[in-house]
């Protein structure tokens, strides 16, 4: 009986959450085919006359999209996992929010950290004559940067801790609506440990740009939640190589770049 209580709640926390999920991908397409896209691209955010502060929320309304629509469906598992755990508190609806919120908190300071790098390439690029010169070296090294880290360790580590929830769930869960908080965040470290490279990819195309949301959303899925995954880590990351190679050659050939 304790099984079939907990089981609609796991299905109207998942249903929700595609819910969701749904609606952050409907947003971004009606920005891309509004043609809204282009002035989230960091050429026109830093070309603007608009203080900093204000581009920096408009990139950081946009990313609250981008997390929902291209994070949180490879993280449906552990959510799955903790709802069969704490579904039945009473404070589970309050836990689960505070879970998502710890959650969406790493990935907007991710964002906020690589858009002010991004601002402050733009000035370096300005004040700079070679590298404005050469500034097909900045895409072409976030690529490549991209492939590197396909195959490092942590990116191994904070893979395998996101394949495996279960296994972080029974190290960390604790009762509580505030443990919610302390478990989406650490849960978000390892998947920003598994998918930033990938992520800062998307400065590099356009924080809107609906293909390459596609494309990375896909990879980061199967890396994370399908059996597949580690089979394709390492064709991403030599596909990454080339890119990075034909940005440096010919970067108008790779749409966004």
């Amino acid at each position: 009986m304790a099984a079939k209580a907990a089981h609609p709640t796991r299905v109207n926390t998942i249903g929700v959450l595609g819910c969701v999920i749904a609606a952050a991908w409907a947003v971004c397409v009606w920005v891309e085919l509004s043609g809204n896209a282009a002035r989230l691209h960091h050429h026109a955010l830093y070309e603007n006359a608009q203080p900093y502060w204000l581009s920096a929320l408009a990139v950081l309304g946009a990313w609250q999209f981008m997390t929902a629509a291209m994070m949180l469906p490879s993280s449906l598992g552990v959510i799955r996992l903790y709802a069969a755990t704490a579904g039945r508190a009473p404070d589970y609806p309050l836990a689960l929010t505070l879970f998502l919120a710890g959650y969406f908190l790493v990935w907007t300071a991710f964002a906020l950290a690589a858009f002010s790098g991004d601002m402050q390439l733009h000035r370096a690029v300005d004040a700079w004559p070679w590298l404005a010169a050469h500034a097909t070296l900045i895409p072409a090294a976030t690529l490549g940067l991209a492939a590197v880290y396909q195959f490092t360790p942590l990116k191994d580590a904070c893979l395998r801790a996101c394949r495996h929830p279960g296994i972080y769930l029974m190290r960390h869960y604790r009762r509580g609506a505030l443990n919610g908080l302390r478990l989406g965040f650490g849960h978000a470290l390892y998947c920003l440990g598994c998918c930033w490279a990938l992520m800062l990819v998307m400065f590099a195309a356009g924080v809107a740009h609906l293909a390459w949301m596609g494309v990375l959303a896909a990879i980061m899925f199967v890396e994370k939640a399908t059996p597949a995954g580690n089979r394709i880590v390492a064709p991403v990351g030599a596909a990454l190589g080339v890119l990075a190679g034909i940005a440096l050659i010919a970067p108008g050939v790779i749409p966004g770049l």
